[in-house]
């Protein structure tokens, strides 16, 4: 084993703990090596065969060491103080002409006596200093550096001092003043007290601040006794001379202190998982590629939306539900809706995960290309919080579309944190400037914002459309840690990019399955009833080729109304599904066209209008009963009229005789009707002093060619009598 200048030698066999040797100089011939001990403060160079340690090193008494204890002294110039730079400089021109220019002199002690004593009468400093820094330049591996001042060994840092008489300590300013030591010494006891005093007023959920537990400890644990002040006892402290400062308390607590205790303590394990716990990981790491590991989340929209069925109604904020590939930050799928952060919710947004994005996109009025937005696929796993895909939902979800379900713990919502961060940066991008956002921070007087609401629920999704392929396709990912693989691709840190990449690269995670089963599987269940108008599901009726073909609507007429098993998309009202063959196959049904007004609405929408119309119907009541009353009063009045004017006619008639002429007066009282009802044309009818309507004769002025004609009477009463005659006949 060859030996090279300031190689490190650690013998084994010695009997103290650690014995090094450093090599300083190996004569040329290779026969003599000169060492240093770099571990002793009065260590000199010493004189060995090379041959020996050669040996010992290959009877491994000696050890080779690679790290080297002082190679922290090589560092940039600019990275040390210039104090330091000069304390070092001003020992280098001590010593740098001893070992620069008498390298193998130094070694030999006969004539480094000499030299030195030469020295320090030429620089004027004492042997000792001298003889000091010629140990540390040997000691730290011979460079200039080795000179630069070691005050972190100054003193006794991190030792705990033995308490005394004497105060220690930097003096106060009244010590200074009074040219006497003031205060006192923190012994065991009292750092007991201190531990005490933080646990029971510092660590714990009410919030305190250190000085207001380094008084509570000063009352509970240095008090001399209590008095009683108003019925109160009240702890009676020695002068502050005699007390301990918070200076000293906060250096003890400092000293011992477990910061993650303390966080613990403070905020609970909870929100120190969520906030203050060391990040170590990336969640990128949890997939291999696209399709491996979705994040799925919910969060309410910070913006008020207004109904489409009357804009004047606002509905308040929407449920925003987003779904993305953690491999790529891909947007797969989305819901909004009016539904709670629920099963429902999330069953949306998954069965958009599957939908083809271009005829979705095309329903809204936004016109993409499959390259736009590639994703329609299922993944291997979801991961989620445990309030949705928790129970017989996630069931379904393992059994029927094979998807592993990992649900965070409790309060954890920093386990997907890459869907979690999408929704502040969805915000940040378009919600927060849109009418109707709410501001969180708002002054008295100001406009409150929900009654600038002017979005509803479809433009509302147009806008998060928007968005998303705005990340997709543009947001760069500079801080996405890419792999070897990636980074000789040159593979851009965009997520459409990532996606393309990890489908060509990273393949067999997506899962294709057909939309109605997805469906199927999915979408909310219900039952509707087939009747005669159509089958009929919260307040609308629909129909389908199914029911027209096999007559469900003519049966329903003549045997009554059945259930059918149903499954509905709250996103789209005009289509419900039939569950068929035990819920095995779906038939779409359409609105019936008389029911065109909710087309392209919302089932939130439609349902909130029909309970506008129950609350309209039912405050309407009261006017209901009140007219009722007052029909029922009218009638009451010509009834009670009708009865004491015919009571006041009778003059003794018997009844048979008022039941034989009824045919008579039938026949009296057409007459008379006919001459009272009768049209009398070119007769103006008016009225005389006692209000009994006279008709007259209207004056008709003749035209020009008619002046001097008279016109033949006409057989009026010939052609009445003779109509009296024919009706009489005929009864």
């Amino acid at each position: 084993m060859s030996l090279f200048v300031n190689m490190l030698l650690e013998w084994q066999n010695t009997d103290s703990e650690i014995y090094i040797e450093r090599v300083l100089w190996i004569d040329p011939s290779g026969t003599d090596v000169v060492t240093i001990e770099i571990n002793n403060s009065k260590a000199l160079p010493k004189w060995q065969k090379s041959k020996e340690l050669e040996t010992a090193i290959a009877s491994r008494e000696i050890r080779i060491l690679e790290v080297d204890p002082y190679a922290g002294l090589l560092r940039p110039e600019n990275s040390i103080s210039q104090n330091h730079l000069n304390r070092r400089d001003r020992a280098w021109e001590v010593i740098g002409p001893l070992v620069e220019r008498n390298t193998e002199l130094m070694f030999n002690p006969r004539d480094r006596g000499p030299l030195v004593e030469a020295t320090a009468e030429r620089t004027g400093c004492i042997k000792k200093t001298i003889y000091n820094y010629l140990r540390r330049y040997w000691q730290g591996g011979q460079m200039k550096n080795a000179l630069l001042p070691v005050f972190d060994r100054c003193g006794a840092k991190g030792k705990e001092r033995k308490p005394s008489n004497c105060k220690r300590g930097r003096p106060s300013k009244l010590s200074k003043a009074m040219e006497m030591p003031i205060g006192v010494n923190v012994d065991d006891e009292m750092k007991k007290c201190f531990h005490r005093g933080i646990k029971a007023f510092y660590e714990n959920r009410q919030g305190r601040t250190l000085k207001d537990a380094f008084q509570l400890t000063l009352e509970k644990f240095f008090h001399q006794g209590y008095e009683m002040r108003n019925g109160v006892l009240v702890p009676m402290l020695p002068p502050a001379t005699q007390l301990p400062t918070f200076a000293q308390f906060r250096y003890w607590y400092e000293k011992e202190r477990d910061i993650t205790q303390e966080k613990i303590s403070r905020e609970g394990k909870r929100r120190f998982n969520l906030r203050h716990r060391s990040v170590l990981g990336d969640s990128t790491q949890m997939a291999y590629g696209p399709g491996s590991v979705y994040q799925i989340d919910a969060t309410i929209g910070d913006i008020y939306l207004v109904s489409s069925l009357d804009r004047n109604r606002i509905i308040g904020r929407p449920v925003i539900y987003f779904v993305i590939d953690t491999f790529s930050r891909l947007i797969v799928g989305f819901s909004v809706s009016l539904e709670g952060p629920s099963w429902l919710g999330a069953m949306l947004a998954l069965e958009n995960v599957a939908t083809d994005k271009v005829a979705f996109c095309k329903e809204y009025d936004i016109d993409i290309n499959e390259s736009d937005w590639p994703s329609h696929h299922l993944p291997e796993a979801i991961l989620a919080d445990r309030g949705e895909l928790e129970g017989y939902n996630a069931d379904n979800l393992v059994n029927a579309l094979n998807i592993r379900v990992s649900n965070t713990p409790p309060y954890r919502a920093d386990w997907k944190g890459i869907v979690e961060r999408n929704f502040r940066l969805s915000n940040d991008k378009m919600i927060r400037w849109m009418p109707g956002a709410v501001y969180r921070k708002r002054e008295r007087g100001d406009r409150d914002y929900r009654l600038e609401a002017s979005l509803d629920l479809r433009q509302f999704r147009q806008l998060i459309i928007t968005c998303i392929l705005e990340h997709n396709t543009d947001t760069r990912m500079d801080w996405y840690r890419m792999d070897d693989f990636m980074i000789q691709e040159y593979v851009d840190p965009y997520p459409i990019d990532l996606w393309y990449w990890g489908v060509q690269n990273r393949s067999g995670h997506l899962r294709q399955i057909a939309p109605d089963i997805v469906r199927l599987n999915l979408l909310p269940t219900d039952e509707a009833s087939v009747t005669h108008q159509g089958i009929y599901y919260k307040g609308l009726y629909y129909t389908c080729e199914l029911a027209l073909r096999e007559q469900w609507f003519v049966k329903a007429r003549v045997n009554g109304r059945w259930k059918i098993p149903i499954a509905y998309d709250p996103r789209k009202l005009e289509i419900i599904y039939l569950r068929l063959d035990d819920s095995r196959k779906l038939e779409s049904c359409q609105l019936i066209e008389t029911q065109k007004t909710f087309q392209h609405r919302d089932w939130y929408e439609a349902i909130d209008y029909f309970e506008l119309q129950k609350q309209a119907k039912e405050s309407a009541k009261t006017r209901q009963y009140q007219a009722k009353a007052n029909f029922h009063a009218q009638i009451d009045k010509i009834v009670a009229e009708a009865k004491e004017q015919t009571e006041k006619a009778l003059t003794g008639q018997s009844k048979r005789s008022r039941l034989q002429s009824i045919r008579d007066n039938r026949k009296l009282e057409r007459e008379n009707e006919r001459e009272s009802q009768a049209w009398q044309l070119g007769v103006k009818e008016t009225s005389d002093q006692s209000g009994k309507v006279i008709s007259m004769p209207s004056a008709i002025e003749p035209e020009e060619d008619d002046e001097g004609y008279v016109a033949p009477p006409k057989p009026v009463d010939k052609l009445r009598k003779l109509r009296e005659k024919n009706w009489n006949n005929d009864k």
